[in-house]
């Protein structure tokens, strides 16, 4: 894609600062810092979202997440944890198209993050549950 930023950062023709590179991925930090060390982790790639991985791909980039999270963690003795997360679609906050994991170090529960996770649970029966289960594997690839 010719308009991509992300596509633009992999060949460089905007200015990053880049922690890892290989043939299939770039990490670079954030520009927002949501928190000190914020990093994304890009694959080469152009892919808009995790809908759009094959399984190579998928393997490859998500293979390397955990070595480029040690990394971080290690380089601040103040980082007590970590959020992995990727946004996919625009309800889900995706804001740039080209298919990115957010490292975010996590300092006290007062950084400037959070995320809520809403407790349902009283609002669905094995019923209901089990068609949601049933639905989803009809769809599983084999």
């Amino acid at each position: 894609m010719t308009d991509c930023i992300f596509c633009k950062i992999i060949n460089n023709e905007l200015p990053s600062r880049k922690i890892y590179e290989d043939e299939d991925i770039v990490a670079f930090l954030d520009l927002t810092q949501v928190t000190p060390g914020h990093t994304l982790v890009v694959p080469k790639k152009h892919v808009a979202d995790i809908f759009d991985y094959d399984e190579e791909l998928a393997a490859t980039v998500f293979s390397l997440i955990p070595k480029i999270a040690r990394a971080i963690k290690r380089s601040n003795p103040e980082i007590a944890g970590m959020n992995v997360m990727s946004n996919n679609g625009t309800i889900a906050y995706q804001s740039v198209f080209h298919s990115h994991i957010h490292l975010l170090p996590r300092y006290t529960a007062r950084d400037d993050f959070s995320i809520h996770f809403g407790d349902h649970s009283d609002k669905y029966t094995a019923e209901e549950l089990d068609a949601i289960v049933a639905s989803i594997k009809n769809e599983m690839e084999e």
